[in-house]
């Protein structure tokens, strides 16, 4: 369907005239009744009663009306999130999960903008399957994730080989208290490996679905968690937390998800800027490889 012939259809409700709508869409009446007539014949059913007073919706005009805003505000949103902006060349459309957008992927952010500004972004937050599902469809050309599951339509990248480590803020590093213990859900793979390696702590008195949630609650009121190990660096380096000796550490990777569709030039571009910032933290530097940018 044209989105027009909603349009046009919006507008003569809200005018209740096929006149006063011709006007407000600065066209003439007679293409405002051909628009209406292409409507009633897609849909097979009169939409509008003309009377002296202008016109009224019938019945099936009426359960039409349920539908068409929603059509338009679809279609306003596509073209939105589809149409390249003036003065860029293409648009990149980018999701990631939660945890991991800051710092890393606003670090990300910053990176692409200096390196290709000719560039629009289209960035978003979402979960893992929510993220595969847009990545296989087309919507997404990139979804940044940590357990990523194939699909058709989709390659699989592997960015950061990451590590889950168990740090406490108490000064004897070597004890963590079970009651001051918080349990990061990082997925099933680590709930595994951490059901196998602590069989007796299964049922934590604070579960935190969001790792940056359960740093910062842990930094405020004290405690230990599992966390990303470049993550907690600075604040280990600061003498605000400590690495738990002898702990077990949990392999936890970061990929990237991309999908067939896409501009190969531009998602090429883009995983190498995620790897260049993703060896950057490894180091504890900027990566050579990755230009500055300015804060």
């Amino acid at each position: 369907m044209d989105v027009e012939l909603a349009r046009t259809f919006l507008e003569i409700v809200k005018a209740r005239s096929f006149v006063r709508a011709a006007e407000q869409l600065n066209v003439s009446q007679t293409a405002v009744s051909a628009r209406v007539r292409t409507l009633e014949e897609q849909l097979g059913r009169p939409l509008f009663v003309r009377n002296k007073n202008g016109a009224s919706l019938t019945a099936a005009g009426e359960q039409f009306l349920r539908y068409a805003p929603m059509f338009v505000q679809l279609w306003q949103r596509a073209r939105h999130q589809v149409a390249v902006p003036p003065g860029r060349r293409a648009v990149l459309a980018i999701g990631g999960e939660l945890s991991l957008w800051h710092p890393w992927l606003i670090e990300w952010l910053h990176w692409m903008r200096h390196s290709a500004p000719d560039v629009a972004l289209r960035v978003q937050v979402d979960v893992p399957n929510s993220l595969t599902d847009q990545v296989s469809t087309g919507a997404l050309d990139i979804a940044v994730m940590y357990a990523p599951q194939y699909r058709p339509g989709a390659r699989v990248e592997l960015l950061l080989e990451e590590k889950l480590v168990l740090v406490t803020t108490k000064l004897e590093p070597g004890v963590v208290a079970s009651e001051s213990y918080v349990y990061v859900d990082w997925g099933p793979d680590f709930a595994h490996h951490h059901e196998l390696s602590f069989p007796e702590d299964n049922n934590p008195g604070l579960f935190v679905g969001l790792g940056p949630l359960a740093l910062t609650y842990i930094l405020e009121a004290g405690g230990s968690g599992y966390f990303r190990q470049h993550v907690v660096a600075p604040y280990i380096a600061a003498g605000k937390l400590h690495l738990v000796a002898g702990a077990p550490s949990f392999f936890y990777p970061v990929y990237a998800v991309c999908s067939t569709q896409a501009d190969d030039e531009l998602v090429d571009l883009a995983l190498d800027g995620l790897r260049g910032i993703a060896s950057a933290d490894q180091v504890g530097r900027r990566s050579a490889t990755v230009t500055p940018w300015p804060l």
